[in-house]
């Protein structure tokens, strides 16, 4: 019997109960204008009722595929720093998704560094949030996750971003693969200084330059959480010569009325 990862969020990020999770979905997904041109998407991991809205975006500008890729920040410090589990099912309010064993062993024979951990997805968010949108925009898929942890900006971090977003690459284009990077960006900050700094970190994105991002996040100590899985995506873009845009933007103030504290999202499309 497979293994079965119940859902860390469920009740609290989004809806427990199927119908009232399916119902929202609807809702968000209404919302959202974008066409499904994009092999790789970044999409934000907050509750539904602040960032629902540009996940919806990210998830409805990508392809259908068989297999989505999804790179999530860990947040818990539990675990290696790049963690890969190969194998079960995660459990949502709308079914089991099943993890791509053969996938998830190809990408461990070919990233040295990428090891088969539990501990850094048990308790993490941030991959879990963006299934109930891919449950409700695709009929049938599978998926491998992927969590890393952020620590520094070092050189040697940077690289082993590139190095898995180049294997990525590699495989996804004999294959059909979508790649996700869960990230929000500017945290806790007045809304003006997070367009900011989010500015300086998208004209990175933007340029594929992940080496850049790096360095304007630290020069200017961003706060953007998911900075290892968008390298990884970048780098992964850019072997494929994909081409970054901008598809929605949003942040919390916009729900909570607060402009004086926000957590700013972004999704970001590379077709």
């Amino acid at each position: 019997m497979e293994d079965v990862r119940p859902p860390t969020v469920s009740g609290s990020f989004y809806s427990h109960d199927k119908h009232e999770l399916r119902e929202h979905l609807s809702e968000l997904f209404s919302g959202a204008k974008s066409e499904g041109t994009c092999k790789a998407v970044i999409s934000p991991h907050a509750g539904y009722q602040f960032s629902g809205m540009t996940a919806a975006w990210a998830v409805k500008a990508l392809k259908p595929a068989r297999t989505f890729v999804i790179l999530g920040p860990n947040h818990g410090g539990l675990g290696d720093r790049f963690s890969i589990m190969k194998s079960g099912k995660w459990k949502t309010p709308l079914g089991n998704v099943a993890v791509n064993q053969d996938m998830a062993k190809e990408l461990s024979e070919d990233c040295s560094f990428l090891s088969e951990d539990t501990d850094s997805h048990i308790m993490e968010h941030s991959i879990e949030v963006q299934l109930p949108f891919l449950q409700h925009n695709f009929d049938s898929f599978d998926f491998v996750p992927i969590s890393i942890l952020n620590t520094d900006y070092s050189e040697k971090f940077l690289n082993e971003c590139i190095n898995l977003g180049k294997v990525l690459a590699s495989i996804t284009e004999q294959a059909s693969i979508g790649i996700i990077a869960s990230s929000d960006f500017s945290h806790y900050m007045p809304k003006e200084s997070a367009e900011e700094k989010d500015r300086r970190a998208l004209d990175e994105i933007l340029k594929l330059d992940a080496k850049g991002l790096f360095e304007a996040l630290e020069d200017m100590g961003g706060s953007v959480c998911g900075y290892g899985p968008i390298a990884v995506t970048m780098a992964a873009a850019k072997d494929m010569k994909l081409t970054p845009k901008i598809i929605h933007k949003s942040h919390s103030g916009m729900v909570t009325g607060d402009n004086g504290s926000v957590v700013s999202y972004y999704a970001v499309g590379f077709e």
